[in-house]
């Protein structure tokens, strides 16, 4: 008889976890936690890379790397 009452309200407790919210909430979501977050964000587009930005990166990593090698020398 207690088994069966435990069983009840777990039963009711689960079930209660794992409908999906009603509230603007994210439904594609599987876990219950998730499920109370909001959406995701969309994706912003990324700005495509130009040269100057790669000639800056291979100023910057020459300057460090010829520091380097003048500070073992002297």
């Amino acid at each position: 008889m207690l088994a069966g009452i435990v069983n009840a309200a777990l039963t009711s407790a689960m079930q209660r976890a794992f409908t999906p919210a009603s509230n603007g909430a994210n439904p594609a979501a599987g876990h219950p936690i998730r499920r109370q977050l909001p959406p995701p964000a969309p994706a912003k587009a990324v700005a495509p890379r130009t040269d100057d930005q790669d000639l800056k990166l291979f100023a910057l990593s020459f300057t460090a790397f010829f520091i380097c090698i003048y500070t073992l020398i002297f």
